[in-house]
């Protein structure tokens, strides 16, 4: 086997495993809701350090996005439900004193920290 091929099948597997796990998180709400069980679970089911965020300057400064110009976005449970998140929310919201936005491509998103405005 090439190497060039065995890149592309653990390319392929790491899609495949980021799929299930995908399809695991769905079914565990899912028994959780036929069985009546009541989880106590934040407003955001996604966790944003779990995202590889690559720093970059744009027009407005400096902010974080992922994923970079010209690369594939691993299909990460986080991602995913961050996305869903955002194009239920317009394609825009704050979260832990980040600002998300979703990028025309519809799949690219950015963050920035927000600016506390002073009191007074």
């Amino acid at each position: 086997m090439k190497e060039e091929d065995f890149e592309i099948f653990l390319e392929d597997f790491c899609d495949m495993l980021n799929a299930l796990e995908a399809s695991i998180v769905k079914m565990k709400q899912q028994i959780a809701k036929l069985v009546g069980v009541s989880e106590e679970k934040s407003k955001f089911s996604w966790n944003p350090e779990a995202i590889k965020w690559q720093k970059v300057e744009g027009f407005r400064g400096e902010y974080e996005r992922y994923p970079l110009e010209g690369e594939k976005a691993e299909s990460t449970s986080d991602y995913r439900l961050l996305l869903e998140d955002l194009k239920k929310h317009g394609g825009r919201l704050t979260k832990n004193g980040y600002f998300y936005w979703l990028f025309e491509d519809s799949a690219t998103i950015g963050r920035k920290k927000r600016k506390r405005e002073a009191k007074g």
